[in-house]
């Protein structure tokens, strides 16, 4: 497809979809004033599936068998660009919120949004009352059965492969006990790079790899840890960047459920 006709594709599907968050949003908010946002959660979803489609997005999701998607965990995933979110969303079958930097918890509307939701803000200065902070609000939404999507990266890829992995949350999930769920995100990069605004219609597929349970691990098994979830997705990422968007599935995750947006 010609340069051109990229262009004028993607104003089509921006303004679709900046057409739709205008009408939805606000509906979104009038509810929230009212309701516990958990009790429309469905709606939530709803709102997403079709924020990846007017993006031209399919999404898949891909089961590992060693998925437990009964239990409240830490979802760690590889971080491409600003719509990650919502395709994590179409895809992972649980209440789920996330880690999101207090900074933007002070953008007028949204940041009353992120905290009414029950997204949890990292602060952006990061000394002892600070984090003490973060690990407490953590805990909460962990033990109110809302699991948590983490970036580990804390920036988005501007290659396409993983960034270096920032230790964090990993060592909160361990002093806590909560399991990891390692997620991969593969063919977003193709879909929206950051440094650029062109949006190409592709299938997303989101691989829940096998959770991993922190029970009983020591603070000195951190790096381990987060060495092993960062090659679990990396796996099916490199695949895809050497061939056909999904060239190959990981190893966890022999003969997937898949199920779409």
């Amino acid at each position: 497809m010609t340069r051109l006709s990229e262009v004028f594709r993607s104003l089509l599907l921006w303004g679709i979809s900046w057409l739709h968050f205008l009408i939805a949003v606000p509906v979104l908010i009038a509810l929230a004033v009212v309701l516990d946002p958990k009790k429309h959660d469905w709606l939530q979803r709803s709102l997403c599936r079709r924020i990846a489609f007017f993006s031209g997005a399919k999404v898949v999701a891909k089961k590992s068998r060693g998925f437990d998607e009964t239990r409240t965990s830490i979802f760690m995933v590889n971080h491409v660009n600003l719509l990650d979110p919502f395709m994590l969303y179409c895809a992972v079958p649980q209440l789920v919120r996330g880690w999101e930097l207090e900074s933007h918890f002070r953008i007028p509307i949204y940041g009353w949004l992120m905290k009414r939701f029950g997204n949890v803000p990292v602060p952006n200065v990061r000394g002892p009352k600070e984090l003490k902070r973060l690990w407490r609000l953590t805990q909460e939404s962990i033990n109110s059965g809302t699991s948590l999507i983490i970036f580990p990266e804390a920036k988005r890829t501007r290659n396409g492969h993983l960034n270096e992995f920032e230790d964090g949350g990993f060592r909160l999930a361990q002093q806590l006990g909560v399991p990891i769920v390692p997620v991969s995100l593969v063919g977003s990069f193709r879909h929206l790079r950051t440094e650029d605004w062109i949006l190409r219609p592709t299938t997303i597929t989101v691989y829940l790899h096998d959770t991993i349970e922190t029970k009983g691990l020591h603070k000195e098994d951190v790096p381990a840890l987060k060495n092993r979830v960062k090659q679990i997705i990396a796996a099916p990422v490199e695949a895809s960047l050497q061939g056909p968007e999904v060239k190959a599935a990981p190893s966890s995750c022999p003969q997937d459920n898949a199920g779409s947006s």
